[in-house]
């Protein structure tokens, strides 16, 4: 398994970073930090995503997980792993996109919804997937998914939230990805980073909690 993987699925969470304030990224990105949670993604819907990536990985080097989001072109792949993204996360599966970034070594993480999009995915080289929108599957499906195809490694994203971390962890989801329900746009935008770091500790205790005292 590709090292920085191995480096997600231990850090257990990653935080999606999608706000229309990029001065709050740097912010949010402590806020986090301070929480325990390490994974970070930041999404191409963010103004000057590119540049606040590169800015991220000058001011926070390896002590966060550094990643981008909504993923859907080689071209911003290129970008942002010239940037500093460390691996690349799509809202659904871009054959082209997958290809290209396992070539380069870097891991990807495509948009899935059923099982044959899973299998799909993990066949073109990535080695976690997104099950995404997860909110309207449930922990239940990633059992389910699991019990005939154990050696998947699954990251339910929508719908997850630091109080239901656990029953995803439980169901067997190797990782989890949480957006507004961690990073909420609101939130951000009063600048409540003391919110931002609590909901990142209660989501780092019910991973902890549901892997028997391990995470982070």
């Amino acid at each position: 398994m590709h090292k920085v993987v191995e480096q997600i699925i231990d850090a257990g969470s990653v935080a999606v970073i999608r706000i229309k304030e990029p001065d709050r990224v740097a912010p949010a990105i402590e806020a986090l930090l301070e929480g325990g949670v390490r994974g970070i993604e930041i999404t191409m819907t963010v103004p000057g995503a590119i540049e606040q990536i590169a800015k991220a990985a000058a001011r926070f080097g390896d002590s966060i997980l550094l990643g981008v989001g909504s993923v859907v072109e080689v071209a911003q792949a290129d970008a942002a792993i010239g940037a500093g993204a460390r691996f690349v996360v799509g809202p659904a599966t871009v054959p082209e996109v997958v290809t290209h970034c396992v070539g380069k070594g870097v891991p990807v993480m495509p948009g899935v919804y059923t099982p044959s999009e899973i299998l799909a995915a993990s066949r073109l080289g990535a080695e976690v997937v997104k099950v995404f929108p997860a909110d309207g599957l449930g922990p239940k499906y990633i059992k389910n998914v699991l019990a005939p195809l154990p050696w998947l490694k699954l990251m339910p994203t929508g719908g997850v939230t630091p109080e239901n971390a656990g029953e995803w962890i439980a169901a067997g989801a190797s990782v989890l990805g949480l957006g507004s329900a961690l990073v909420n746009p609101g939130v951000v935008a009063k600048g409540d980073w003391a919110e931002i770091t609590r909901r990142a500790k209660t989501l780092m205790d019910n991973i902890k909690t549901a892997r028997g005292g391990s995470a982070g």
